[in-house]
């Protein structure tokens, strides 16, 4: 069993859905927990539920000073920083590229991209203070091969895959690992911006060989190991965590 004994960890999306999921896991597995989000009223609840070893703060992870405040107030309440699990992202629009206006795709790779790349270079340095640390980045399946009508949310979990590379590769001479966490379908409410229209899931799960979604408490048990000192050889690896989907 994984363990985050001693462990800080900063996890943001997490007021809901597989972020939230994370942070009561690794409460569980001995970790300190920050959540961040901007649902105030989930997120504190979920910090609440949790207990003495979790807070909450409000994070947009597209502002700067936002992730420069956030981290420094995890430091200043836990001791230090070690773990940091960048979980929030967003799906919309769901459109091919010639009906994707710029700003539409600019909020997409400002959230999902812009802002995993904020969060990692501010925790660098608490890291390096700690001794080393794992930063866990949630990319897609949707970042490893195409699908239909994602070009924005394509285009910026391809990003994150790399950035988790270009990271690792960085900062493993300070004992800081990357890696990335695939994802195929699971039953979080980013789904919910599909409404009704469920064609999308409903083919992606046909087409998965487990022919289920996953549970969020599925893909924390990845992210779990990844940020736990189980996966110590583990670096720039990306882990896919699919039903079989990418196999088929």
């Amino acid at each position: 069993m994984a363990s985050l004994d001693g462990k800080v960890a900063l996890i943001t999306g997490a007021a809901r859905g597989q972020g939230a999921a994370e942070a009561r896991l690794f409460a569980k597995r001995g970790a300190k927990v920050m959540l961040c989000d901007v649902l105030d009223a989930e997120g504190q609840a979920v910090a609440a539920e949790i207990g003495a070893n979790a807070a909450y703060m409000r994070l947009d992870v597209t502002s700067e000073s936002a992730w420069k405040e956030v981290v420094a107030a995890t430091v200043a309440k836990f001791g230090k920083l070690n773990v940091l699990i960048n979980n929030a992202g967003i799906i919309t629009p769901v459109k091919e590229i010639g009906d994707t206006g710029l700003a539409e795709y600019m909020k997409v790779v400002q959230v999902n991209q812009v802002g995993v790349f904020l969060g990692m270079r501010e925790v660098v340095e608490p890291m390096k203070k700690a001794g080393g640390g794992s930063i866990v980045n949630i990319s897609s399946i949707s970042g490893m091969v195409g699908m239909v009508s994602q070009a924005a949310y394509q285009a910026s979990k391809g990003a994150v895959r790399m950035l988790t590379k270009s990271c690792a590769v960085d900062y493993a001479k300070y004992n800081i690992r990357v890696n990335s966490v695939h994802p195929g379908a699971v039953r979080t409410p980013i789904i919910n911006v599909l409404g009704d229209d469920t064609s999308m899931i409903d083919a992606l799960v046909a087409t998965t060989i487990m022919k289920r979604m996953a549970d969020p408490i599925e893909l924390s048990y990845a992210v779990l190991l990844l940020a736990s000192d189980e996966s110590s050889y583990m670096t720039g690896s990306e882990l896919v965590v699919d039903g079989g989907w990418t196999a088929a």
